[in-house]
């Protein structure tokens, strides 16, 4: 009952916190008389939502498609790299070193060559995204890996298990906090990915809509895509911790 407790006040305060920020928003906006052009009241923020020439539920829906996919397509590849790295120490050592560098390069230089290669559209977007997620689920889902009990490992293979079995039946649920911990910092990272790959060139989406707006000084409707794209961000995160709660057992999950 504690435990309930604890969480439900929790839960509460996270509510208050967020509803605080909405009313020093609207009493700074309101007593400093404030442009709408340089800070609007969530009041003309709410009205942008309903301009139709901005096509909000088209747009967001593109952003979404673009960092879902993204970050769907970084989960696989991360975790299936983690995994061949645990099974050859010679494919680590070869390939992980490439893939430190290749992160290192700043994400904002490598969108114009992602647009060169794949031109303008969603695809080279969640590509930006997956470009930026991709590295912490695979270095925190390897440590995972590697942590599993090694005399658990040879009674498996002491079994005739397959690899298969192996990764499914042992590794695989003993990594599982530490593939939810990166999970958690790549749902974050896509979004930003996301978002910086159609700064840097599209036709649709939330992002690119912030910049045709930015030309009218339009800046309630500035506010509410970043809105929508925090909320977006909201969605992934919380459906990641869902599972986490659903997969992971309380004792054993990496904060």
């Amino acid at each position: 009952m504690d435990h309930s407790d604890n969480k439900l006040k929790q839960y509460a305060l996270g509510v208050l916190a967020h509803l605080l920020l909405l009313l020093a928003w609207y009493l700074f906006v309101r007593l400093g008389d404030v442009p709408k052009f340089v800070m609007p009241s969530p009041g003309d923020t709410l009205h942008a939502l309903f301009v139709p020439n901005y096509d909000w539920w088209a747009n967001t829906l593109v952003t979404a498609t673009e960092i879902f996919g993204g970050y769907a397509l970084a989960l696989g590849v991360g975790v299936l790299l983690a995994l061949l790295f645990t099974w050859s120490k010679t494919l680590e050592a070869l390939v992980l070193p490439l893939l430190v560098t290749l992160n290192m390069i700043p994400k904002v230089a490598l969108g114009p060559l992602i647009i060169v290669w794949f031109k303008y559209g969603v695809f080279p977007n969640a590509m930006m995204a997956f470009s930026i997620a991709v590295f912490p689920i695979l270095l925190t889902t390897a440590r995972g890996l590697r942590e599993v009990e090694p005399d658990l490992l040879d009674l498996v293979r002491s079994l005739k298990g397959s690899r298969w079995q192996l990764f499914t039946k042992i590794q695989l649920p003993g990594a599982l906090p530490y593939v939810f911990a990166g999970m958690k910092v790549a749902a974050i990272l896509a979004v930003a990915g996301a978002v910086v790959g159609e700064f840097l060139g599209s036709d649709r989406g939330l992002g690119y809509l912030m910049l045709q707006v930015q030309v009218t000084l339009d800046t309630p409707a500035m506010f509410m895509a970043v809105i929508l794209i925090t909320l977006l961000g909201m969605l992934l995160y919380g459906l990641v911790l869902l599972l986490e709660l659903w997969l992971v057992p309380k004792d054993a999950r990496v904060s």
